[in-house]
């Protein structure tokens, strides 16, 4: 096992934010099977990246800008494009954190054997109530950041990502579902600052076979990836009941959006095949069994606003940098 790495990273404002540090080096083969030898959360613009830093904390905001810090409320009730704005805006490097950075973090945590706990029942991890944290206040479910056990990092030490599972739901970059097919930014392009408006050309689809892939629903309602036709319709299913009729790209895999022995199985995957939906992950205070590392929701559109909808930004520098 590989303990995570903290580090204090200064914005250009001279704030302060503590970061987990990931390497390429120590991510290689991340995924069963795979035949990258880099994981795409390490590949921007076309170059690699040494390293990726991932806010310790889900981030408050400080005049108008991302910070993770501990024992902190969570900043939640902005919608996709003002949780990218509050990230950009903290200078080079600095943007929300992606879904290929989020699978990294997935990835990292079940090859250990540390998927973690976390605020799932108004304080308390549902699993058992003598985990939990300190929370916002005595009417509110979320939790300080940090404030929990270990058990609720993502590698079970003091030093790791905390607060993935449950206290709030976090939009990531980079991924979304367009009536149903399922949607992409190159690698992780989605770190840099670019076109990401509902019509940027950057979206483009995940195929499989030549065919868009897509989630759409069996007959009996569950979750289904498919290069069918699919119905405007919604719903959701644990990913261990999660099916496939086709054979997904190894994309798919990188980015723990299947069922494989490297994804949080009992969490759960929501669509809504309606129209953009973008994603945000891990579960809320409330949502007990059916949140976990794996929870996605491909559910809402980017100007929702909700109090269990938070967020946490990223950093990288370019090698040599």
């Amino acid at each position: 096992m590989i303990n995570a790495q903290n580090v204090v990273v200064f914005d250009q404002f001279g704030i302060p934010s503590f970061m987990v540090r990931f390497t390429k080096e120590q991510n290689k083969d991340l995924f069963p099977g795979g035949s990258a030898a880099v994981h795409p959360a390490f590949i921007i613009g076309g170059e690699e990246v040494d390293e990726i830093y991932i806010s310790q904390y889900a981030n408050t905001i400080v005049d108008g800008r991302a910070y993770s810090c501990p024992l902190q409320a969570p900043a939640t009730s902005l919608n996709y494009e003002a949780a990218m704005a509050a990230c950009f805006g903290k200078g080079d490097g600095w943007h929300l954190m992606t879904a290929a950075e989020y699978a990294l973090v997935l990835h990292h945590s079940h090859r250990a054997g540390t998927l973690p706990h976390g605020n799932t029942s108004y304080g308390k991890y549902h699993g058992n109530p003598e985990e939990r944290g300190t929370r916002v206040s005595e009417d509110s479910g979320k939790t300080l950041t940090g404030s929990g056990p270990v058990t609720w990092t993502h590698d079970h030490t003091v030093h790791g990502v905390a607060d993935l599972v449950g206290n709030v739901w976090e939009w990531n970059a980079g991924l979304r579902m367009m009536n149903g097919e399922i949607q992409i930014i190159q690698d992780n392009n989605a770190a840099a600052p670019h076109d990401y408006s509902h019509e940027s050309p950057l979206w483009q689809p995940i195929q499989a076979d030549g065919k868009t892939l897509k989630y759409g629903f069996t007959d009996e309602g569950e979750v289904k990836l498919t290069t069918k036709d699919v119905e405007e319709a919604w719903d959701g299913s644990r990913w261990e009941s999660v099916k496939s009729d086709v054979e997904a790209p190894e994309i798919v895999k990188a980015l723990a959006l299947m069922p494989t022995d490297s994804q949080d199985t009992k969490s759960v995957l929501y669509v809504d095949t309606e129209a953009e939906r973008l994603p945000y992950r891990g579960g809320g205070w409330d949502h007990g069994s059916n949140a976990g590392l794996g929870a996605l929701r491909l559910y809402g559109p980017r100007s929702i606003v909700s109090t269990n909808i938070g967020f946490r930004s990223a950093f990288y520098r370019k090698t040599g940098n």
